[in-house]
């Protein structure tokens, strides 16, 4: 598949297993790294899901194993910056396979949180940051959690924007390490469900718009085939 160096490519892959989309990026991203892709958005939904960063601490998980298994959430400790979140369906995923190049982590992190924000204010939702906190947060709630790898200077991870999530799986761990944290969604803010697929035109403008390239979407089973080419 040809492209440019201005091209990012898109890419929808619905609901997939954390496992299946965490080995996905890691073999994804030397092709990134080599230059035989562009860089890649992967938007997606997980199953229930706790993941926890490699600063994390276990005791913020508030369920034991047991408790998981009944609930059928599955748990991972990642390689991502942070500590424990929750991903599930009506949560939405974008992860972010980029050659940062020149641009800096923390402005990186910046970028997405800009374009959180603009998203939420297409939506009227009044999105904001805390000075020393990533992520995006609607009246003191977070909505959104940031938390990214960094391999030779090729991102991975990314962002889990809260849609329609059901929030209740966060009492089960003291989100991001934090026990008194409270989370919204875009559907307790509005007080009605919001398309996914609505959330994704809006951020995809906005990312257009900050990174000053074309956003090109990709089929699931394109994506897919350079994981595993025939």
């Amino acid at each position: 598949m040809a492209f440019t160096s201005s091209e990012i490519w898109g890419c929808d892959l619905g609901l997939v297993p954390y496992g299946d989309a965490w080995r996905l990026q890691q073999n994804l991203l030397p092709k990134v790294l080599e230059g035989k892709i562009p860089d890649l958005i992967l938007f997606l939904e997980h199953p229930h899901v706790f993941t926890l960063g490699k600063h994390g601490r276990e005791e913020n998980l508030l369920v034991s194993p047991e408790g998981l298994k009944e609930r059928g959430v599955e748990f991972f400790k990642v390689d991502r910056g942070g500590d424990i979140t929750y991903h599930g369906p009506g949560q939405l995923i974008a992860y972010f396979i980029f050659s940062l190049q020149d641009l800096r982590v923390k402005r990186f992190v910046e970028m997405l949180e800009e374009a959180v924000i603009s998203t939420l204010k297409s939506f009227s939702i009044p999105g904001e940051r805390i000075e020393g906190k990533p992520g995006v947060w609607v009246g003191g709630k977070k909505i959104c959690s940031i938390g990214i790898a960094l391999k030779q200077k090729v991102t991975q991870h990314g962002l889990a924007l809260n849609v329609n999530p059901d929030l209740s799986f966060f009492n089960l761990i003291n989100p991001c390490g934090e026990p008194n944290l409270q989370v919204t969604s875009f559907e307790r803010e509005l007080g009605k469900p919001v398309p996914l697929n609505e959330v994704i035109y809006q951020f995809s403008h906005h990312v257009k718009k900050l990174f000053l390239r074309d956003l090109k979407f990709r089929s699931r089973e394109e994506i897919w085939d350079l994981d595993f080419p025939s």
